[in-house]
């Protein structure tokens, strides 16, 4: 991957609203094999950081 990723200080949140079983699965736990619940919860925080960085952005 040839992409750089300008951070604004590493200050400052970023809010992700997870279900509770989201927030579970990634801490490693497992629903009766159905990884739809961890692929969602990583697909909701992937979308808040590109939402939040300029991940197009010349490196500093």
């Amino acid at each position: 991957m040839n992409s750089s990723t300008v951070f604004p200080d590493n200050k400052g949140s970023i809010d992700v609203q997870l279900t509770p079983d989201e927030a579970l699965a990634l801490t490693g736990v497992e629903f009766n094999g159905n990884h739809k619940i961890k692929t969602e919860a990583q697909r909701k925080i992937r979308s808040a950081f590109e939402k939040t960085f300029d991940f197009n952005a010349p490196a500093r």
